[in-house]
Order: C-alpha cells, then sequence, then structure tokens
C-alpha cells in the first residue's frame, strides 16, 4: 500500500487512477513488442474446466490464498486484465468505495472463488482482488470450492495453452495410459495428439486381428507402451535420432517415415538405419 496521505478518499481515488494508469502502459507494452492478444486475458474457467476435463468438486471452506495464484474468472470479466487492474473507468465508483473501506480499515468479506490445481477462478470478488493487488497485498482470504479434473493444470499460463491440454484430454480418452506411460507420452503441437491417438488405435486394431482376439482400450494402450513405443525409442536414442524433440514426437516422426519410406510396421536396425540416412 502507498504511503497515506491523512485523506482516506483522496488516496483510493489515487489507487484507482495508479492501477488504470498501468493497465494503460501494460496494454501498450504488449502491442509494442506484437505479444499475443491472450497475454493479458484471464483465464476463462469453464473453457479451463472443459479441457482438462470435469471430475468432481467440494467446497472446503474459507482460506488465505495468494493474489498471484489468482489466474482467471467463472464470468470471463472484461472489467479487468489479467492482473485485474481496472480496463476501464465503469468500475470506478465500486472500485474507490472498496478501496476506502480497504483504507480505512473496514472488515472486507472474503471472495469466492474455485481451485483446480494450484490455480483460483474467482467466481465473486473481482473489485476485491483488484483493490488488493493496487494497494500491495498478496493474500487474500477466499471461500474456495476445489474442483477436481482428469488432467492437472500444470503449464497452462495463457488461453492458448488450453488447445494443447484439450487434444491431450482427448488422447488419453482414447488411449488410456496410466503411471510412468501416461507422463512419458507428450507432445509440443497439440494436432499431434490426433495423429498418435490414431496411430495407437491402428496398431490396437493390428494386434487384434493378430491375436484374434477382443482387447479393450486400457490393456492396447498398456500394450503399446510396452511392447511398441519403449523398445522403438530405445532404438531412438542408440542412434541418435531423438534430437531437441519429445520421445513421442521423435517415435511418432519414425513411425510415418518408416511407412512412406519402405513400407512396413516392422522394427529392426535396418529400418533404423534407413531412417536415419533419410534425416
Amino acid at each position: 500500500m502507498t504511503r497515506p496521505t491523512g485523506f482516506p478518499r483522496a488516496d483510493a481515488e489515487n489507487d484507482f487512477l495508479r492501477a488504470r494508469r498501468r493497465q494503460v502502459l501494460s496494454r501498450l507494452s504488449t502491442w509494442l513488442r506484437r505479444e499475443p492478444d491472450d497475454v493479458n486475458i484471464m483465464l476463462p474457467f469453464h473453457e479451463v474446466v472443459q479441457a482438462l476435463g470435469y471430475v468432481s468438486e467440494a467446497r472446503i471452506g474459507t482460506r488465505v490464498i495468494t493474489l498471484d495464484s489468482i489466474v482467471g474468472t467463472v464470468d470471463r470479466s472484461r472489467d479487468f486484465d489479467r492482473r485485474f487492474r481496472p480496463t476501464s473507468a465503469r468500475v470506478r465508483q465500486r472500485w474507490e468505495r472498496l478501496a476506502l473501506a480497504a483504507r480505512r480499515g473496514e472488515a472486507i468479506p472474503p471472495i469466492e472463488v474455485y481451485r483446480i490445481g494450484e490455480l483460483h477462478f474467482i467466481i465473486d470478488g473481482h473489485h476485491r482482488v483488484s483493490v488488493a493487488l493496487a494497494q500491495g497485498l498478496s493474500t487474500i482470504e477466499a471461500s474456495v470450492t476445489v474442483v477436481r479434473t482428469k488432467l492437472n493444470p500444470s503449464g497452462i499460463r495463457y488461453r492458448g495453452d488450453l488447445i494443447v491440454k484439450d487434444y491431450r484430454r482427448l488422447f488419453l480418452e482414447r488411449v488410456p495410459l496410466s503411471g510412468h506411460a501416461r507422463a512419458s507420452v507428450l507432445v509440443t503441437d497439440p494436432w499431434n495428439y490426433a495423429q498418435l491417438g490414431e496411430h495407437v488405435e491402428a496398431w490396437g486394431f493390428r494386434l487384434m486381428q493378430d491375436e484374434g482376439r477382443f482387447t479393450d482400450r486400457a490393456t492396447v494402450a498398456q500394450r503399446w507402451f510396452d511392447e511398441e513405443f519403449t523398445p522403438v525409442v530405445a532404438m531412438l536414442k542408440q542412434a541418435d535420432l531423438i534430437g531437441d524433440r519429445t520421445e513421442a514426437e521423435a517415435y511418432l516422426w519414425v513411425a510415418c517415415e518408416r511407412y512412406r519410406l519402405i513400407r512396413t510396421h516392422r522394427w529392426d536396425e535396418e529400418v533404423i538405419e534407413t531412417l536415419r540416412s533419410r534425416q
């Protein structure tokens, strides 16, 4: 909080003007650096839940949370930017009333949030968060509802990150890996998850044709990881064909090239050497 002047109302007005000035300067800086539009937009809660896959929710009561863990909103408010700075003068009257109450030491009710992992999304309390940040606070009281999702929200920073999470969720529904296998199969381009899903399903179909019996998705996924992915990745590492890709990206690349160049589903040293010579 800035040093008070002894006139709480004037201090509250200055708090708002300072927050608005910072928001304008941030928007200008983003434009000059040609950064994506979503870097200053709060994450929409419902899109995050859709991308990660909803499981359940439970209220855990009032907790003290850090303000920098609040990254999104339920109602997709456009009155504040990603750092809860006012985007216009529309919220000024209510904002300054709350700032004045805080300056006078009056009790401020807890905000209401959803928690996903370590991230928080505001249900009610945008103005209170904005005022708290403008006055230099680092924590705030909140009534918390924990939402469990199929995927962990780690790695989500901007709205564009939701595309990768959404494709990964769909991939894991088609290829239900678990444990170490689940953590090992990662790609950076979301479309690669769709291609990899198609590839694993085709591998599973060939497996069932060869064995003459039905195999469920979870079994196919684990057998593909154990019998196909792991040994192939080991060969690629030995042949120094991973490069700057993830293991799954390297596997997908050589799997596609193998069939395009030599039209085979087998794996051996001859196949690896042919692929190495065509890099």
